[in-house]
């Protein structure tokens, strides 16, 4: 990959001069089911279309779009491409992993790598981009009953976001009280996803945010204080589910 021609719209955050991304918190009383709103303007009416990169996190998005349907993506396993063209905007609700099973009423693995065309008839109609107060009206009206299991599979998720020393399936299983194989079935169920996916996942982001820091990486210390049998099998791993190397993706921000 690194000897492909590449965008320069990617390189050094020159992607800001196109589009703002920005993100709010949800009210307190729907916070146990939301973890975030974003939102996304681009102005390309001078410019060829643009792929953006979206990597992979363990959350499912209910999105609203200009000139589109309203979506629910579960899960992606990897990274996933959006072409930007025109002008538009996008605002998403990001769910606390765990807990959207409420709101879809069946296991989350069902929707993993999917995208849902207009999943709730009381959503707004095709290509209607709401604000976030009006967003969080209509979520407040349907909301469903809160479930203990899902904000406790949300704290679970954080607690493995929070602690890089969290590199095996059997120590979550541990934290949560049940086997490999229940937290596995309890991840499929509400998470979309399994333990391990999640936990590479998140040891991942360590990377970016060395990389971010500046400065050196001493990339087989990094491999062993993530879990890696070596710095080959951390880059390796990052590839697949980003889609690039790391120094790569480094030179977009």
């Amino acid at each position: 990959m690194g000897g492909m021609a590449r965008d320069s719209r990617e390189l050094g955050g020159a992607w800001a001069r196109f589009q703002t991304i920005s993100y709010g918190e949800p009210s307190a009383d729907l916070a146990p089911f939301v973890a975030r709103y974003w939102s996304v303007c681009w102005d390309l009416r001078d410019q060829p279309p643009y792929r953006q990169l979206i990597v992979p996190y363990p959350n499912v998005h209910l999105t609203f779009t200009t000139g589109q349907p309203s979506t629910v993506t579960g899960v992606p396993r990897r990274r996933v491409v959006k072409v930007l063209a025109g002008q538009g905007r996008v605002l998403g609700v990001a769910f606390r992993p765990g807990c959207f099973r409420p709101w879809l009423g069946r296991s989350v693995a069902t929707i993993t790598d999917r995208v849902l065309a207009e999943p709730f008839a009381w959503l707004p109609g095709r290509g209607v981009v709401p604000d976030r107060e009006e967003v969080e009206e209509l979520l407040r009206a349907h909301r469903p009953p809160r479930d203990p299991t899902a904000e406790a599979v949300a704290d679970l998720v954080e607690r493995i976001a929070g602690d890089p020393e969290l590199t095996r399936v059997d120590s979550v299983a541990a934290l949560h009280g049940t086997s490999v194989r229940g937290l596995q079935r309890l991840f499929a169920e509400y998470v979309g996803i399994g333990p391990k996916w999640v936990i590479r996942r998140y040891r991942l982001r360590e990377i970016t945010e060395r990389l971010a820091a500046g400065g050196p990486v001493d990339w087989a210390g990094l491999a062993a204080e993530l879990g890696y049998a070596d710095q080959a099998h951390l880059v390796r791993d990052f590839r697949a589910m980003v889609g690039e190397t790391p120094t790569w993706y480094a030179q977009r921000y």
